[in-house]
């Protein structure tokens, strides 16, 4: 019977294990790992983590030069996706500040609503508060994005839910993007490139006026 039960129990560790490895951005992270290794980083810094609209931010480092920033986003990551590797993307940069941008991938997904996005980014920010109790965290609202916008009204219920979420929590601010980038109640495709769904310039220099007054020195 021991037997048994340490074969039940290797089996169980053994598909934790591949589990972790057979994560469908294990290897993302990973290669961000390693760039980590040969590139040291720095501790306390301003970490802007989430999905591609932060991982093509490509003129981060400019656009905030007065700050010490990280680029730690994921193209195609959902909320779930953050907050399972939240060990590799966050906590390992003990940053004085996080930036989050993520939720938009979560729109597309039939059995999502905008109270399953908001109790899932309850449940990021909970993991965040777990190990960074008093860390400033900046949540970037979701934005109206052209090639989305059959699902305007559920970003704009869960943003809400949100943003209602967050103004009980301490040392959080949110940071509302999807306002400025509509035009007339629709969204606007001059700020997009060819795929509708990933911005221009135009539309990071919206980003940046509006979560700027909230960054830290």
């Amino acid at each position: 019977m021991k037997n048994i039960l340490l074969f039940v129990a290797s089996l169980f560790i053994c598909g934790y294990c591949l589990a972790q490895t057979g994560h469908r951005f294990a290897e993302e992270v990973n290669t961000i790992k390693n760039y980590d290794k040969i590139y040291e980083t720095q501790p306390n810094a301003i970490l802007f983590v989430g999905s591609s609209s932060i991982r093509k931010w490509t003129h981060l480092q400019v656009a905030f030069g007065s700050y010490q920033v990280l680029n730690r986003g994921i193209g195609g990551a959902v909320i779930d996706d953050i907050t399972y590797f939240a060990n590799d993307l966050i906590f390992a940069y003990q940053p004085r500040q996080i930036v989050l941008y993520v939720g938009e991938n979560d729109l597309p997904n039939a059995n999502e609503t905008a109270d399953t996005i908001l109790q899932k980014t309850v449940m990021l920010f909970k993991t965040i508060r777990s190990k960074l109790p008093d860390v400033p965290v900046v949540y970037i609202s979701m934005k109206p994005s052209p090639s989305r916008d059959q699902f305007q009204q559920k970003c704009a219920q869960a943003n809400a839910l949100i943003r209602s979420f967050l103004a009980t929590q301490p040392n959080t601010k949110y940071a509302d993007v999807f306002t400025p980038m509509l035009k007339n109640g629709k969204s606007r495709p001059e700020l997009f490139v060819g795929d509708r769904l990933h911005m221009k310039p135009e539309g990071y220099i919206i980003w940046e006026n509006v979560i700027q007054p909230y960054l830290k020195k």
